[in-house]
Parts: C-alpha cells; sequence; structure tokens
C-alpha cells in the first residue's frame, strides 16, 4: 500500500472534519484525545452539570439473577400459599422462561426476614453481617424491573442500557464523561470471584467494553490470584529502562502514523501505552495487602490472594483511594435454578461480610459520603416453584443502594403480595443509571456521543432521577 493511499485517506478524513457540526465535533473529540494521550483528560463534561455528591461508583454485581424472595423482598402472602395454585389472574400471559406450560405453584420465601438496625429495615436473615453493621446505610429498591429474561441480553442491559451488544458500558460512560483522579490506574476496574454454590454464570468482557467511545475507556480485569493484569510484568531481561525505550519508540511510530492518518484510535493506544507502563509500578503495590491491619483483614474476611468476593471488596477500598472513578466487582454464584434455599445462603455468606465491611471501612474513612454504593443483579426469580428452585424472572425484583446522597434505612416501591410484578413506584434499568449519572454531577440527558448519525445515550430516550431516594 504506498503513501498516496493514506494522504488520500488522510485528506477524506480532515476534509469532512472541516463541514458544519462534523468540524465541531471532530475539533471536541481531537481534544479529548489529546487531553487523553498527554495523560491529563478531565472529561467532556466540564464543568458538571450541577454539583455531584459523590465521587465515584462501587457496583457490586450479583451475577445470575439474585433471587429477591429469600434476599431483600418479603411476601407473607406468597409463605402462606406455599405449594397453592399461582392464581391465573397474576400469570396469564406473561413472559415466563422455562416454566411455560409448566403447572405453577406458589413457592414461599425460604428463610426468616428481620428488622435491622435503629431504622428496622427488613431483609433476609442470611445477610446478619449486613443487617448488624450497614442496615442502616441501605436504601432498598423492591420495584426493579427489566426486559431481558436471559442471561446474556440481560447483563448488557444493565451494563449497556440496551439489550444490543456493541455499545459502551456504564463505566466506560462515566470515566468517558468524567476523566479519572489517577493517572497510574485505569477510571475503570472490574475484578470478578465465583462462588461455590448453583451455576456460575458466565461473564464476557464485552459487559466492561467501550463500545463506540474511544477504547481507552474500556474497563480493565484485575485478577485476584496470579498476575493481577495480564502481561503486568516485563519480560525476562527488560528491565524498566528498556521497557521505556521501546514504549518511546512505538509512540513516535504511533505518531508519525497519526500526521498521515489521522485516527483517533492512534492517540488512545498511545494513552494506553503510557498507562500500561505507569500500571507496571502502581498495580503490583496495589495489589499487596499485606501491610493491611490484621484487624482490617479479619473484618473483610479477606485471605490475600484467593481471588474471593471479600478480597475483592478490600480492594475495591484501594482502588477507591487511589481515584479509580469507577469499580465493578462481579460474584458469579447467583444463579439457583435448583435448590434456593441452600443455595442462597451459602451464596450470601460469600458475599455478605465483605460487602458489609466495605460500607464500615468507608464510613470509617470519610469516604462512604463521597461513594455510591450499588448492589444488584441482572433480574430476579419467579415466586413459583422450579422444583426447589426458581426461573428467571423480569417483572418485579430488588437492588440497594448506600453511601454519598442516598438516604439510608429505607425501602423504595413494591412488588405486588406474589412478588411477581413492581407496582408501587416501579424502577426501571435506565432510572438506576439515571440516577447514578446525577449523583455525580451529570445529567443523564446531556451526556451522549454521536455515533454513525444518531446521539447516543446511557438512558437512550428513557431515565428519570429516583429524587424520593436522595438526601
Amino acid at each position: 500500500m504506498n503513501n498516496n493511499f493514506f494522504k488520500r485517506r488522510a485528506f477524506l478524513k480532515q476534509s469532512t472534519g472541516g463541514l458544519g457540526a462534523m468540524a465541531l465535533a471532530s475539533l471536541l473529540q481531537g481534544n479529548q484525545a489529546q487531553g487523553a494521550a498527554s495523560g491529563g483528560y478531565k472529561g467532556v463534561i466540564n464543568p458538571l452539570h450541577h454539583n455531584p455528591k459523590v465521587k465515584r461508583v462501587i457496583y457490586l454485581y450479583m451475577a445470575g439473577g439474585m433471587t429477591h424472595l429469600e434476599t431483600w423482598d418479603p411476601k407473607p402472602t406468597l409463605a402462606k400459599m406455599h405449594g397453592q395454585p399461582m392464581p391465573e389472574s397474576v400469570t396469564k400471559g406473561q413472559q415466563i422462561a422455562q416454566l411455560q406450560g409448566a403447572k405453577l405453584n406458589c413457592f414461599g420465601p425460604q428463610h426468616p426476614f428481620v428488622k435491622y438496625g435503629k431504622s428496622g429495615i427488613e431483609f433476609s436473615s442470611i445477610f446478619p453481617e449486613l443487617g448488624a453493621r450497614a442496615a442502616d446505610q441501605m436504601c432498598i429498591i423492591r420495584s426493579m424491573y427489566t426486559e431481558a429474561i436471559n442471561h446474556d441480553p440481560a447483563h448488557a442491559f444493565m451494563n449497556t442500557g440496551t439489550m444490543i451488544t456493541g455499545k459502551p458500558s456504564m463505566g466506560s460512560w462515566l470515566w468517558y464523561g468524567l476523566g479519572s483522579d489517577t493517572e497510574n490506574l485505569p477510571g475503570f476496574v472490574v475484578m470478578v470471584s465465583t462462588g461455590k454454590f448453583g451455576q456460575s454464570q458466565p461473564i464476557a468482557a464485552r459487559q466492561w467494553h467501550s463500545g463506540f467511545l474511544p477504547s481507552k475507556f474500556q474497563g480493565v480485569q484485575f485478577r485476584g490470584t496470579g498476575e493481577p493484569v495480564l502481561y503486568i510484568r516485563n519480560p525476562k531481561g527488560v528491565d524498566d529502562a528498556r521497557q521505556s525505550e521501546l514504549i518511546k519508540s512505538v509512540q513516535a511510530l504511533d505518531k508519525l502514523e497519526n500526521e498521515v492518518v489521522a485516527d483517533p484510535e492512534i492517540e488512545a493506544r498511545i494513552a494506553q501505552y503510557e498507562l500500561a507502563f505507569r500500571m507496571q509500578a502502581s498495580v503490583p503495590e496495589l495489589m499487596d495487602v499485606s501491610k493491611e491491619p490484621k484487624k482490617v483483614l479479619e473484618s473483610y474476611g479477606a485471605n490475600p490472594g484467593d481471588g474471593s468476593f471479600a478480597s475483592n471488596c478490600l480492594l475495591a477500598r484501594r482502588l477507591a483511594e487511589r481515584g479509580v472513578r469507577f469499580i465493578q466487582l462481579y460474584h458469579r454464584d447467583w444463579d439457583h435454578h435448583g435448590s434456593v434455599k441452600d443455595h442462597s445462603l451459602g451464596t450470601a455468606k460469600e458475599v455478605d461480610r465483605g460487602a458489609a465491611a466495605l460500607i464500615e471501612d468507608l464510613k470509617q474513612r470519610g469516604m462512604l459520603d463521597e461513594t455510591l454504593i450499588v448492589f444488584g443483579t441482572e433480574f430476579g426469580r419467579t415466586p413459583m416453584a422450579q422444583g426447589n428452585g426458581r426461573d428467571h424472572h423480569i417483572k418485579g425484583f430488588s437492588m440497594w443502594m448506600a453511601g454519598g446522597g442516598i438516604k439510608g434505612g429505607m425501602t423504595y416501591g413494591n412488588t405486588d403480595e406474589f412478588g411477581y410484578s413492581a407496582v408501587e413506584k416501579p424502577v426501571a434499568v435506565h432510572d438506576i443509571h439515571a440516577t447514578m449519572l446525577h449523583l455525580m454531577g451529570i445529567d443523564h440527558k446531556k451526556l451522549a456521543f454521536k455515533f454513525q448519525g444518531r446521539d447516543f445515550r446511557l438512558t437512550d430516550v428513557h431515565g428519570n432521577v429516583l429524587k424520593d431516594i436522595l438526601t
């Protein structure tokens, strides 16, 4: 391929960039990429749309479809009707996954519910640590609903606001919109843990992808065992000086190519090389929790290097301290089609202590007021039995929030007496995204990116801020 081809391509890009609104879009995106390449990227929302309540989000994602009926949503009527036929008026014409055509019998909650804290907020006895240590910080939303009844599209919808794959994740949107408070770590970090109960839910990297946003804003997965980030260490025989020299040489070649082809992805690549080099020094120190006091490790139930949810919660606090904008912890163990009583108890034990310790630790360090914690899942579970388990359910489920800007010790919304449909103050996934952005100082209607001739948003054309749960 000769050099004239590159010149023609560059001419077409640069000349079309001089037309009206496209010129402005090109100029803005060019400035954003330049900022990213220099390590000084501050986000496109600058100044913020309004005063933010928080600086960062820690999203505790319970993958597999957490049952709301064994966790956050007490249903005494369902308990009384255990084993009896589910009223046809509740289920007729409704979308049901594997239970379509089956005999639909009520399946009551398998664990007792307890009132916790000074607020008396009620949730399941399988979360004693959260109950004792964090209940008054939590706002439980009991009226969630979603649109996707199978796991993969439901994960996509919860993470990107659409079931169509290839769109930016919520963490990427935040990093793009607000930038990062650290130059030595990514603005969006993901960690995944696996439990011992139920089916371990597959989690694809596309759930933290940047989609059509510049690739710089893609989430980076950190691993709790082995190498924390793939290829983070230098190869044998290569010291830091030689590695730095190599990176500078590659960047020089990239810059030469960019002068010809004017490709924004090249500038993103330059920024990623720079970040990767800085991470070689910052990540090992971050992941080494050996200097954490024994009392802190015991509080979380963390065993350094075991890759557990508890250990990841401790690392989330360390990431928050270092300025990471969006931290997402997946726990792949909530797919309970069978043995829901035993498996929900076992899985709750895997996450209860770590989540409670994270809230408590942040509060003690004066960081909870500037951190939003979200604890959620992709959908709920049916109030009808699937053997001794529950099937997928999209009409009603629960999640909770805690931290800055959130009223603690309260519940919001309700499902019906069977836990089937959200009937009081229904909350859509887009509403969660809009509220999260609002707390970060962003008007969700104004954070957009033009792609293929259309302005795209995390909330698309939907979304309402849940003002009733905000302080």
